[in-house]
């Protein structure tokens, strides 16, 4: 007996895919990050996406090597990438001798994490990630430069409205060694990272909890307190009265990065010092960086990333420091498109769609290439259908003009050209089709 039981598609949790307008917004605002980052120089790279799991945990650890993804297939044990970094440190070490230092680099990929999926949280999605390798040294120019490519990508995308938090985690560190909180700084920048959420009683709560002593604390209170210009903030460190080697090197440090910022003509508003900020505390030891849409924070930092002393210290003894950021591509584009602050009307990729009215196609299919050879997207309609079906076709799929062809138009070489949005129709020869098209 035949069985004709079917199987339920389905898409597992924490994958996201998209109905085509949907997908076509997302892939142009790929190839607008794509776009930034080429502007500046950075080199492409494709990393594979399954690799030797002694290679990818090399420094995996914690939550993150339970996140991975790891089978076995024949004698191999296997897992996928979990980001674009550690692939990254396997590359350069493996192809050190052939690469050119500073080593700049963009990769826009997929990555996989095994996280409990919830909303707007993916296991499967894209990163956008650049880099510059140093050989054993990197100037801070590197540094200054990364925020002016953040801007420069974020203003192609069409926001207007965001904000670069910069600090260094210098500044962090030295502030803890001189409060003898070294060896709790990670618990002591969590409870300060909660701050806007949970109030500072509650922050000054879960310190005393902790164990820091009320000087310390104080001390904390007062140095996550400083406000004003990016100047002032970098006076006010500058008379903090710690003396601690480190953190006066890491104001320094981030002293020449905002003037560099400025160097790099990214404006004042676009970029300022906040001195909570503290992410990657187990990687980032220098500048740091997360990027905020002013009116929407509850999204979260869209680009984020900083400076580490080596990126592939588990690969090689070669001293490779470096600087990146990256952009979680598909968190952000479901953000977005769950608030409605894209535009994904589009529901076509061509720009002419050619009805043919007769049996003799021939002559259509050589238009539809002279078209496309003019860099204009062309589709060719091949259903035997009525005529309203064929332009209720354009009309769906919001196809901006339809070239119809008849017996006529084959032998006079004049084509009638309808505009989909205007309903404008006009009989033109090849070459003013080409120019109606292109200047819309």
């Amino acid at each position: 007996m035949e069985n004709n039981l079917k199987v339920k598609p389905r898409t597992l949790s924490g994958f996201m895919e998209l109905l085509p307008n949907d997908q076509i917004l997302f892939n142009e605002m790929l190839k607008k990050i794509q776009e930034s980052y080429e502007m500046f120089g950075f080199l492409p790279l494709d990393t594979p996406v399954i690799e030797m799991s002694e290679v990818l945990l090399a420094k995996a650890g914690g939550e993150t090597e339970k996140q991975i993804y790891r089978f076995n297939k024949g004698d191999n044990d296997l897992a996928l990438r979990f980001d674009l970094t550690v692939p990254l440190a396997k590359y350069v070490a493996q192809y050190y001798n052939d690469l050119v230092f500073p080593f700049r680099r963009f990769q826009i990929g997929k990555v996989y994490r095994g996280e409990r999926p919830q909303k707007g949280r993916f296991r499967e999605f894209y990163q956008c990630d650049i880099d510059i390798i140093g050989d054993g040294e990197l100037s801070i120019i590197n540094d200054a430069e990364i925020p002016s490519v953040i801007y420069t990508t974020f203003k192609s995308l069409g926001f207007d409205s965001f904000t670069i938090c910069i600090n260094n985690r210098k500044i962090l560190n030295g502030l803890f060694e001189e409060l003898n909180l070294a060896s709790c700084s990670i618990d002591v920048m969590r409870i300060i990272d909660k701050i806007d959420k949970i109030g500072s009683q509650a922050v000054e709560k879960e310190m005393l909890e902790l164990g820091v002593s009320v000087e310390a604390l104080e001390k904390i209170l007062e140095f996550i307190s400083i406000t004003g210009t990016n100047d002032e903030k970098i006076s006010k460190l500058k008379n903090f009265k710690i003396n601690n080697e480190l953190f006066i090197k890491g104001v320094n440090e981030l002293e020449q990065v905002v003037n560099g910022i400025r160097r790099f003509e990214v404006p004042e508003s676009y970029f300022c010092i906040d001195l909570k900020i503290a992410r990657g505390l187990d990687y980032y030891t220098g500048t740091v960086y997360e990027t905020f849409l002013n009116e929407h924070k509850n999204i979260g930092s869209v680009c984020s990333g900083g400076r580490y002393d080596n990126l592939a210290e588990f690969y090689t003894d070669k001293q490779l420091p470096g600087v990146g950021i990256s952009i979680g591509l598909t968190r952000l584009f479901y953000q977005l498109n769950e608030k409605n602050l894209i535009n994904n009307c589009k529901k076509s990729i061509a720009d002419i769609l050619i009805i043919p009215m007769t049996e003799e196609i021939d002559s259509c299919l050589n238009i539809a290439t002279k078209l496309r050879s003019f860099g204009i997207k062309t589709e060719v309609y091949f259903a035997n259908k009525k005529m309203k079906a064929k332009m209720k076709y354009a009309n769906k799929l919001q196809i901006p003009y339809v070239i119809i062809i008849g017996d006529e138009e084959i032998s006079t070489g004049r084509l009638s050209l309808k505009n989909m949005i205007t309903g404008e129709q006009s009989t033109l020869n090849f070459e003013e089709i080409i120019v109606k098209v292109k200047n819309g």
